[in-house]
C-alpha cells in the first residue's frame, strides 16, 4: 500500500487543514489517473521510517538529510513557497532567537552559553546556524552547551523559559506558530536571520516510475490552482510551487562546508 506523509509542518492545531490540503491534492492525483494514492496521509514519530519505506508515494522532508543522510534513498520532486517572512520564492531563512529579557544583542554575546536544536540532522535548527557561527568560532567550540529539544516548538519553549540560550527555528514553523498560538512566541525575540538556503522538498520514492513522477508534478501544479483548496493553502502559508533539482540543495552542502572543522560544529565546549 502506498504512503503519504507530510510531516514537516504539522502542527496539531493545523491537522485539519493538512488533511484538507492532502485530500484536494489527491482528488488531483487521481484526476492525472493515478489509482494507487492513499486515502489518508500516514503519521508516526519516525519521519525518516516512511522516507526510507520502498512504498513511499509522497512526502515532504528537510533539504539537510535529502542532501547527506537521504541521499540516494528520495527523488527530489519540487519545493513548495512559502507566504512568510523570511522567505523568497523557494528560499527560506531561520531566526535565530534569544530570551526576551536576555543581555544578548549580537551572536558573539552567545560563546560558551548554550545552545537548542531541534535535531542534529536539520538544516534550520542546525546547519543554517552552524553557518552563521562560523566566522566566530576561531577554531574552537562556540557554545558552552549543545542540547537537543526534539522539534523547534520545543527548542523555542526552551529559549522562553531560559532552559537554552539561542535556537534557530525555521521562519515557516515561527509564522504558523505566531497564527495558531502567538503568546508561545511571548518570551523570545529574533536576534537575526541566517542566510536563505531552498526550502523543504517535496520527495517521492527513488523507484517511481518517470510517467508517474510527471502525473505527480501535473497534479500538484493542478492543486495550487484549485479554488476549492484556497483556504487550505492559506492556513499552512502555501502560495506556490517550483521544480527544483539536487542542484538547487547544493547551497545547504555549501553552507555545511563553509562551516567545516571541529570548532565550527555546534560541539561542545568546556
Amino acid at each position: 500500500m502506498s504512503i503519504a506523509s507530510l510531516p514537516m509542518y504539522d502542527l496539531p492545531e493545523l491537522r485539519q487543514a493538512t488533511d484538507d490540503w492532502w485530500q484536494g491534492l489527491a482528488r488531483a492525483l487521481r484526476r492525472e489517473g493515478i489509482s494507487e494514492v492513499p486515502d489518508n496521509l500516514a503519521r508516526a514519530d519516525d519521519d525518516a521510517a516512511f522516507w526510507r519505506h520502498p512504498d513511499l508515494f509522497l512526502s515532504q522532508t528537510c533539504g539537510y538529510p535529502l542532501m547527506t543522510d537521504l541521499f540516494g534513498d528520495l527523488l527530489l520532486l519540487g519545493t513548495p513557497c512559502y507566504d512568510v517572512p523570511g522567505c523568497d520564492g523557494v528560499y527560506y531563512r531561520s531566526r535565530i532567537i534569544v530570551g526576551r529579557d536576555s543581555p544578548f544583542h549580537t551572536l558573539a554575546d552567545l560563546r560558551g552559553h548554550t545552545c537548542a536544536l531541534n535535531n542534529r540532522s536539520s538544516h534550520s535548527g542546525m546547519n543554517a546556524l552552524r553557518h552563521s557561527i562560523a566566522p566566530l568560532s576561531d577554531g574552537k567550540a562556540f557554545f558552552g552547551d549543545v542540547v537537543i529539544s526534539g522539534g523547534h516548538r520545543h527548542s523555542i519553549f526552551m529559549v522562553g523559559r531560559g532552559e537554552a540560550d539561542v535556537a534557530a527555528i525555521d521562519c515557516v514553523t515561527w509564522a504558523l506558530i505566531n497564527d495558531v498560538a502567538p503568546a508561545e512566541l511571548s518570551g523570545v525575540r529574533m536576534l537575526q536571520e541566517t542566510a536563505q538556503a531552498p526550502g523543504l522538498p517535496l520527495v517521492t520514492s527513488m523507484a517511481t516510475s518517470p510517467d508517474l513522477v510527471a502525473r505527480i508534478l501535473a497534479a500538484i501544479g493542478g492543486a495550487f490552482c484549485d479554488a476549492d483548496l484556497q483556504a487550505a493553502r492559506q492556513a499552512l502559508h502555501l502560495g506556490g510551487f517550483v521544480q527544483t533539482t539536487p542542484d538547487d540543495y547544493e547551497a545547504i552542502l555549501a553552507m555545511e562546508a563553509s562551516a567545516a572543522g571541529p570548532g565550527n560544529s555546534l560541539s561542545v565546549g568546556k
